[in-house]
């Protein structure tokens, strides 16, 4: 039996019998589904999946050889064409146990073992532990060896297990922060997943629901901008056309319709039309699901990334990312075929982040060179005073001092690196993005968090993101008489208004809909808000839209041009008695450039003269932009045959058969305009304030819309994104192009340098126009610091645009799947204010991770420092590798939290940005860390030289150690370089030169009580850290002589304020 075919019963048989040659008969057979509801599935999931396998033509031809047509295949899985799944508790489960859930699962997260052993991998780490196995090894030699003294050197080991356990410290938690990263990710995956939902027919009604509970059987429909949430055939389709090079390759458009190519496969994208499909297979079934099965099973033999024929990339829990490739649901996961700058952000992490990646280099590469050249002067200082001056022999104990001496250079090395500094950025990331969340701000690639912070130029939509996106009609233009908003029923005709009502309820998309608020609140728009300002204009000429809805269903649509940025505007083509119409709605100068009609207040047609149109223009759309009113044109054309019957009116255009309703030009020409309306959409209230927060703060917002260019200017203006006679420049896409393009059609990099820099509003703009500007800043030169820019988008053509940004923010509410999947960051609310508080946190995330580099590398020039002098002179140096790994790891963890939790203020928006270009570490943070770590340094060996004199003790030194007891110096030397750490934190706290360092501590509870943790550790390692940290205990008088010193950083910081950063500028004038 073939694969295909399907079970058959005596019920089955019957339907077999039955003949349908209509397609409407897509739409009858409820009755036969209710027969079928007794019988069990007629179809496997094998069947489904192996149907899904085929390709183009040849799956309508499988379903008509084995089912009859699509109505067959429908009532083979038990549900209606037209009123979809029934939605009983039973049948939903029965079906989720046939045919699964719409979920593949998500690779099982990387064991905390595992981490551990990637960590144990680290460079830094690697040397430390070679270290403890080389000082271990030979203080167990010198134990055990035939000549050892009885109980001498006994300790020796102490500071090899000692080392060994701060690894394991270090890779512990390093590990937690790394498995608490990949819970964070999680968290906001599945965050993600709760946001996308899907629009499914179940009983009769409309509804959404989550993308993870659709189920086989269930009718979904799909419209411009959707993700494909699983496969399936089309059974109704308007001029749709399917994105399938996420599956195939292919970049070219393919249209599907129920007749040819029916077939629509998970993770494609809508780029145009509207549909309903039948949903065939969901999650692992799917063809994302089939190949994520065998990438798995690739995967486990290679344990690499692979990738799939189609372009999936295996998800990776250690990818920084919350996207569609690991949401865990097919219509998303299908979808992760990276674009060029989508890796490039990935890859290159984010502006901030190059900055740390090029600092740690440089120091990493300073303190290998520091630390090399200190163990290679001891080891040869050993060498000439042991063998050339005292003539000494070798002896199996000179190993040992060797080894010190490369343990001194590792210290070293360990005191030159920041190793706490990735813990701080993820840290501070994770802190951030969960504070993101209360803000409306979801973060997808948390890379974008500080990138944020260097955002220089936001290029925002209008719709929705600086207005309130709840349009409503108050004006309107009907036979020549200008009305606000609704013309009364004596001064125009009924006709004029039953024809507006029609346009309305049937050229619109039968999703927007206004529907009853149950609070009692305004209406609830549902859908396009600019459809539905339509339809609540319709129902308030006394028309009810859903009846005449009910009267022409989409099925009998004959041809509709869907709306997009290229055609600004909707037709629709549907039959009447004696021939056929069409509706027309768009851009209120596109539309009545159509027009070769015009209707009066009588309803009889008059002829429309270019100057007739041309006063129009001037005198209601032109004023209707003026008041930052978006003006619509509706408009008809009838199809009438030509029969003795038939009277032919002057604006009706005769013919003998049906037209070619395919003919766009033809067909949408000659048109009778009906009506103008404006629509406003209302600046919301808070965007002013907040458009002049972000000029403050030096970052320049600029206006990308759609609608023509009074109404752009005028929205503008209301913002306060322009302000008269500010020289800025308000231009049309297409007067945008001619200005920075040359003779060949290329932009050229010197006009439009010329152009971007003044330009704050691009009005009638494509997605292409808005990919060009935001490319172009990002790629110009002529700012001192490079461009960072941030962009708004909600459409699928946006999603070029949201890739190439820095930074790209979807819209939550108005925002297509497709550009959330190409985002950085979804605003949850479709709010400006959202976007400058994202700017505010990437700012504030910016100053903690700056503040912390402050913090650390004042630790990192005082302990190299004292390091290297002691080391020359002396031949050892007091800072030993443990309690340089305890100061490192555990005493910065410590921290980095404190400085994490800093919350952000208003000051940070008072600043300009950073930029791409300018360097981490400003003048006055190297100041501030070359003072304090002078300071530390000098007052370390101070302790060094002076204090045996002082203390009145006396310390037996040889290279690599002190001969007997922990020494009492270097305790002291350790627990001041703390004090003092830890009483410097507080200045970390400020990066701009503040005078007062405790200013808004009391604010941050989380910081005191780190603070406190830091101090209260470090007292109990000095007290009884004995051997293990080379310390002794510490009487009173010492440790106030450290908390003196520790309350000293604060006088020297207080000091360093009046020492001048800003020097004559040369070209190398910084230091990183």
């Amino acid at each position: 039996m073939c694969p295909f075919e399907p079970r058959r019963d005596a019920v089955e048989d019957a339907f077999r019998m039955q003949k349908y040659s209509r397609r409407d008969s897509l739409f009858s057979k409820d009755e036969a589904v209710i027969i079928r509801k007794a019988q069990e599935f007629g179809v496997s999931v094998d069947e489904l999946c192996r149907l899904m396998q085929l390709r183009g033509i040849s799956v309508r031809q499988h379903i008509n050889d084995q089912y009859g047509d699509l109505e067959g295949l429908a009532m083979q899985m038990l549900t209606s064409p037209t009123k979809g799944l029934d939605e009983s508790p039973h049948d939903l489960d029965k079906r989720q146990q046939k045919f699964g859930k719409n979920v593949i699962p998500m690779k099982e997260p990387k064991s905390f073992l595992h981490l551990m052993l990637h960590t144990l991998k680290e460079p830094t780490l690697i040397i430390l532990e070679v270290a403890a196995v080389v000082s271990l090894a030979l203080a167990v030699w010198n134990i055990v060896r035939p000549d050892a003294e009885k109980d001498a050197q006994s300790y020796e080991w102490i500071e090899g297990v000692a080392i060994v356990v701060g690894v394991m410290v270090i890779v512990l938690v390093s590990a937690t922060n790394d498995y608490g990263k990949e819970q964070q990710f999680r968290v906001l995956q599945a965050k993600v997943r709760e946001e996308h939902k899907v629009t499914v027919i179940r009983k009769g009604q409309i509804i959404l629901i989550p993308v993870q509970e659709l189920l086989v059987g269930d009718i979904c429909q799909v419209k411009y901008g959707d993700l494909i949430p699983a496969d399936g055939v089309v059974l109704q389709g308007q001029e749709l056309r399917l994105d399938e090079s996420s599956q195939t390759g292919e970049s070219d458009p393919v249209k599907k319709d129920s007749d040819t190519d029916c077939q629509v496969l998970s993770g494609t994208h809508v780029i145009e039309g509207s549909g309903r499909i039948l949903i065939l297979a969901v999650g692992v079934n799917s063809q994302s699901g089939s190949i994520y099965k065998l990438l798995g099973a690739v995967q486990e033999k290679s344990k690499s990334k692979k990738q799939a024929p189609s372009g999936i990339t295996v998800p990776d829990s250690e990818s920084n990312s919350t996207d569609g490739s690991l949401d865990g649901t097919p219509g998303e996961s299908s979808s992760a075929k990276k674009s060029v700058d989508e890796q490039r952000k990935q890859t290159n992490h984010s502006v901030f982040q190059s900055k740390l990646n090029i600092l740690a280099y440089k120091i990493g590469i300073l303190g290998l060179v520091f630390s090399a050249g200190t163990s290679i002067v001891i080891i040869i200082r050993f060498c000439v005073e042991n063998y050339a001056v005292q003539k000494n022999g070798w002896k199996t104990h000179d190993a040992t001092t060797i080894l010190d001496s490369i343990i001194v250079g590792i210290t070293i090395l360990v005191a030159a690196i920041p190793e706490g500094l990735p813990l701080a950025v993820t840290l501070t990331l994770a802190f951030s993005a969960k504070k993101m969340m209360q803000d409306n701000n979801l973060v997808r690639h948390l890379y974008a968090c500080e990138t944020m912070g260097c955002a220089t130029t936001i290029c925002s939509d209008k719709t929705g993101t600086l207005t309130t996106n709840r349009m409503t009609v108050t004006e309107s233009w009907i036979g020549g008489q200008i009305h606000h908003p609704i013309p009364s029923p004596s001064s125009v005709s009924q006709k004029i208004l039953e024809l507006i009502s029609s346009a309305v309820a049937i050229n619109s998309n039968y999703t927007s809909e206004v529907v009853a608020n149950k609070e009692g609140g305004p209406p609830e728009q549902r859908g396009n808000k600019t459809e539905c300002a339509l339809l609540s204009f319709a129902s308030s000429l006394g028309v009810d839209c859903h009846q005449i809805r009910q009267a022409h269903p989409e099925a009998s649509f004959l041809k509709v041009f869907t709306f997009n940025s290229t055609r600004k505007s909707m037709s629709t083509v549907v039959e009447i008695p004696g021939g056929w119409r069409v509706y027309v709605k768009g851009a209120a100068e596109i539309v009545l450039s159509k027009c070769s009609f015009i209707l009066t207040q009588s309803g009889s047609p008059v002829p429309l003269s270019p100057e007739t149109s041309q006063s129009i223009a001037d005198t209601v759309i032109s004023p209707m932009a003026s008041n930052a009113l978006r003006s619509i044109c509706i408009a008809y054309k009838d199809y009438l045959l030509d029969s003795a019957q038939n009277s032919i009116p002057s604006n009706a255009q005769a013919c003998r058969s049906r037209p070619d309703f395919n003919d766009e030009n033809a067909i949408v020409s000659d048109l009778t305009c009906l009506c103008i309306v404006g629509i406003e959409d209302p600046v919301r209230p808070e965007v002013p304030r907040a458009i002049r927060r972000c000029q403050r703060a030096g970052v320049t917002v600029r206006m990308v819309s759609g609608d023509n260019v009074q109404t752009a200017r005028s929205i503008a203006l209301k913002c306060g994104i322009i302000r008269p006679g500010d020289g800025s420049l308000v231009l049309e896409g297409k007067e945008f192009n001619q200005m920075i393009r040359d003779s060949n059609g290329q932009v050229d990099s010197v006009r439009f340098n010329n152009v971007w820099p003044q330009l704050r509003v691009l009005a009638r703009s494509t997605p292409e126009d808005k990919f060009t500007l935001v490319d172009g800043i990002i790629n110009s030169k002529i700012s001192k610091h490079r461009e960072v820019v941030a962009v708004t988008g909600d459409g699928t053509n946006d999603a070029p645009a949201l890739r190439k940004a820095d930074v790209g923010f979807a819209m939550g509410i108005a925002g297509t799947d497709v550009a959330k999947e190409a985002s950085d960051i979804i605003i949850t609310d479709d709010n400006f204010i959202s976007i400058v508080k994202a700017c505010m946190w990437g700012r504030n995330i910016y100053d903690n991770v700056a503040k912390f580099l402050q913090f650390q590398l004042t630790v990192n020039v005082a302990a190299l420092s004292v390091a290297i002098v002691a080391a020359c002179v002396i031949g050892d140096t007091p800072l030993k590798a443990v309690p340089m790994l305890w100061i490192n790891m555990i005493q910065d963890t410590l921290g980095s939290l404190a400085l994490a939790t800093e919350p952000p203020g208003e000051a940070l928006l008072q600043r300009k940005p950073y930029g791409r270009k300018k360097r981490i570490i400003s003048r006055m943070m190297a100041r501030n860390i070359l003072g304090q770590g002078l300071y530390q340094a000098g007052v370390l060996l101070l302790i060094l030289f002076y204090g045996p004199r002082y203390f009145e003790i006396y310390e037996d030194r040889e290279i690599g150690h002190v001969v007997g007891e922990p020494s009492f110096i270097y305790t002291m030397i350790f627990n001041t370089l703390v004090m003092m750490t830890s009483f410097n934190l507080i200045n970390a706290r400020w990066i701009h030169n503040e005078v007062n360092v405790f200013a808004g501590i009391h604010r941050n509870l989380y910081f005191v009580i780190l603070w406190a943790v830091m101090v209260a550790t470090q007292a109990i390692v000095v007290q009884f850290g004995g051997y293990a940290f080379a310390t002794q205990p510490l009487e009173a008088d010492a440790w106030m002589i450290c908390l003196f010193f520790g309350f000293g950083s604060l006088l020297c910081y207080q000091l360093l304020r009046f020492v001048p950063v800003q020097w004559k500028q040369t070209k190398n004038s910084r230091l990183f």
